[in-house]
C-alpha cells in the first residue's frame, strides 16, 4: 500500500489498478462492503489512427482533380435515391397524369439519364466517365406521399461512378419539382443520398 501511495504522489494514475488497490484496502479497513466497487477503466489512446485526406485538395490548400492515370480500369457501378414529397391532392394529379407540362414520371426519368452523362459539366472536380448503363427510376408512393427516385450508373472506367447517380437523382428530384410547383408550392426535396457502390480497388459499399 505503501508503493502504491508513493506511485500515487509522483504519478496519480487515475482509474490505475493500484489507485483501486490502495482504496480497497482503505474501505476494507474500516469495514465498507466493496463487493460493488469496481475499477474505472483507464481511457484508451490511439496512436497511429491516420488522418483522413481531402484528394480533391492539394498540399497548398488548392482545389484539384485527381490523378487516376495509374488506375486499371475495371467496372464500377453505383445506385443513389431520393424524395420529392408533395400533398395528397398533387399526387393524385400526378397519377391521373393531369399536370400541364406531362407525365412526371417520364420527363423525370429522361432528366435524370441526361443529368447523370453530363455530371463532369456540372461538378467541376469529377472526371468525364463512360457511362455504359443508366437506369433511372421513379416510383409513386402513398407513404411520402410522393416520388421516390432511384437511379442505377454502371461504367468501366478508372474511378467510380456515385456523383454519376447522385446528380442522376437530383437532376430527376428537381424535375418533378417543376412540374408540381404550380400546384404545391409546399412540395420539397429530400433524403438524396447514395445507397450502394461497388467495383474498384475499394470493394463495396452498401449503405442500405
Amino acid at each position: 500500500m505503501l508503493g502504491c501511495m508513493a506511485n500515487l504522489l509522483n504519478h496519480p494514475p487515475i482509474g490505475s489498478g493500484c489507485f483501486f488497490a490502495m482504496m480497497h484496502q482503505i474501505m476494507v479497513g474500516r469495514g465498507i462492503d466493496t463487493g460493488n466497487l469496481r475499477p474505472t477503466p483507464s481511457p484508451v489512446i490511439i496512436t497511429n489512427m491516420k488522418t483522413p485526406n481531402l484528394t480533391h485538395v492539394d498540399e497548398s490548400g488548392r482545389a484539384q482533380m485527381i490523378d487516376v492515370s495509374n488506375k486499371p480500369e475495371s467496372e464500377r457501378w453505383a445506385v443513389a435515391r431520393g424524395s420529392v414529397v408533395m400533398n395528397h391532392g398533387t399526387l393524385k394529379v400526378v397519377k391521373a397524369a393531369e399536370l400541364k407540362k406531362g407525365d412526371v414520371r417520364s420527363v423525370a426519368q429522361l432528366a435524370g439519364l441526361m443529368g447523370a452523362k453530363r455530371t463532369s459539366e456540372l461538378i467541376p472536380l469529377c472526371h468525364p466517365l463512360p457511362l455504359t448503363h443508366i437506369e433511372v427510376q421513379t416510383d409513386l408512393s402513398d407513404e411520402l406521399p410522393g416520388v421516390s427516385i432511384t437511379a442505377t450508373v454502371r461504367t468501366m472506367a478508372r474511378t467510380g461512378a456515385e456523383m454519376e447517380a447522385l446528380t442522376a437523382v437530383s437532376v430527376a428530384a428537381l424535375t418533378v419539382y417543376d412540374m408540381i410547383k404550380s400546384v404545391d408550392r409546399a412540395a420539397r426535396i429530400t433524403d438524396i443520398r447514395l445507397v450502394e457502390k461497388g467495383g474498384g480497388t475499394s470493394g463495396e459499399v452498401i449503405l442500405e
